[in-house]
Order: C-alpha cells, then structure tokens, then sequence
C-alpha cells in the first residue's frame, strides 16, 4: 500500500443540493476531480466519487455520488480529499516555459523531513511541513533546541532542494532567522 496524498479540502456546502466548496490542493484539480474520479478520505471513510465539478466565482464546486442536499454536504465539511502516490503521477510546473523548462517542483511528502542548512553550513533542523499560505508557500524548519523557523519556500531564499541528499540550503536574508 503506498502513501495517500492530499489533492483538497471539502469546504462549506454550496446551495442545496449538495454541492460543496473545495481548497484544490493539487497541481492538476482538472484531473484530480474530473467526473468520476473517486477520492479517499484522510484518516478513512468511504470514497467519495465525483458526480459534477464546475468552477464557480473562482472556486471548485464538487458534487459526489450519494450526497443529495446541504445536511449531507455539510457532513463532508473539513475532510479532506486524497489519492494513492501511486496514482499521482510526477508533480506538474504550471510554469514551465515553451521548451519545457521551468522551476523544480515537489510533492510536500518529499520536502518534509529534510535537513535545513544555511549556505554557510550552519544546521537550522529538519523540514517539518509545507504550509500553502494565501502570499506563497513556506517551510517550517523545527529547530533542534525547540520552536521553528518558517522559510519563504522561493529560489531566492531556497537555492537548492536535493532529497536525493536529503537536505535543502537556505540563503536567508537579514532577519529572517532572528528569533525575539
């Protein structure tokens, strides 16, 4: 059995009958959820197989087989939406130029648990999540004596991701690893 993968997010319900809100959690929510697709659930439950998607004022609206009206969609709320690693396929770069060149992309799962090291060497801790904030992405770095540095997760300040070595370099800027 391989790891699941979070794709989304069931949100608030959407009218009713049935439909829900969905966080896309995911580089490709036009395969993720097309009809039919059927999604597990994080910590179990029975699959959820998609019966309508539509894009609605900039939000993914999800209908799935079973789910009838707004009390049976607000029992979906806050769970969320998964496939098998082995049906994910390589992550996709939404930025990838005409030749195909593009920024280097990772699935969460292969950035957590990294050691963090500063471009001159010193150790900052490991990876302990990947936070997807509305201004970009993060990296939160548990540090070894407690607490956590949060990392803008841009070239800039992460020149280099090599899981293969396990480690990421981080060239911070003045201030960003001051602690008060």
């Amino acid at each position: 059995m391989t790891e699941p993968i979070v794709v989304g997010r069931i949100g608030r319900p959407h009218g009713v009958r049935g439909d829900v809100t969905i966080e896309v959690r995911t580089d490709l929510p036009q395969r993720r959820f097309a009809l039919g697709a059927v999604l597990g659930r994080e910590g179990g439950g029975a699959p959820l197989t998609v019966a309508e998607a539509r894009w609605h004022s900039g939000r993914l609206l999800l209908r799935f087989q079973g789910v009838e009206d707004r009390g049976a969609a607000e029992a979906l709320r806050d769970v969320l939406l998964t496939i098998d690693s082995a049906e994910a396929g390589p992550p996709v770069d939404d930025d990838e130029d005409a030749e195909g060149e593009g920024g280097d992309i990772w699935w969460d799962r292969d950035l957590v648990g990294l050691e963090a090291v500063t471009t001159a060497g010193a150790t900052l801790g490991r990876v302990t999540d990947v936070i997807h904030a509305p201004a970009g992405d993060l990296l939160a770095v548990g540090r070894p004596g407690g607490g956590e540095h949060l990392v803008p997760f841009v070239r800039e300040i992460v020149p280099t991701v090599d899981p293969a070595a396990g480690r990421i370099v981080v060239d911070p800027p003045p201030g960003l690893l001051d602690l008060d």
